[in-house]
């Protein structure tokens, strides 16, 4: 659920409220019981630091798809995890012969 700002326009009592996004905003003022409290335009919440997040970050590139929480081990159930096989790092063999020097 987010938080919400508000602000009363006639005294200026400010308070943030946890609602949910489908409830009514909010309009009586609990300070002056005034039908001025206004919800405020406030900045996001949160903040990427760091040198970049780029749309390249996590595409392809050999990452396990697999979050270690989901593996047996990492639940405690004390069984050790299967290793996953390798995939050969050699090329598939050609469908073609070798050409053959004809004399």
């Amino acid at each position: 659920m987010p938080i919400y700002a508000y602000k009363c326009e006639s005294c200026g009592f400010a308070k943030d409220v946890l609602q949910k996004m489908s409830d009514a905003p909010l309009e009586v003022c609990p300070s002056c019981a005034q039908a001025t409290f206004k919800k405020q335009l406030t900045a996001a919440g949160f903040q990427l630091k760091g040198s970049g997040w780029y749309v390249t970050d996590f595409k392809g590139g050999g990452g396990s798809t697999t979050s270690p929480a989901s593996t047996p081990a990492a639940s405690g159930s004390g069984e050790a995890a299967p290793a996953a096989p390798k995939a050969d790092a050699t090329p598939a063999a050609s469908s073609t012969p070798p050409a053959t020097s004809g004399s």
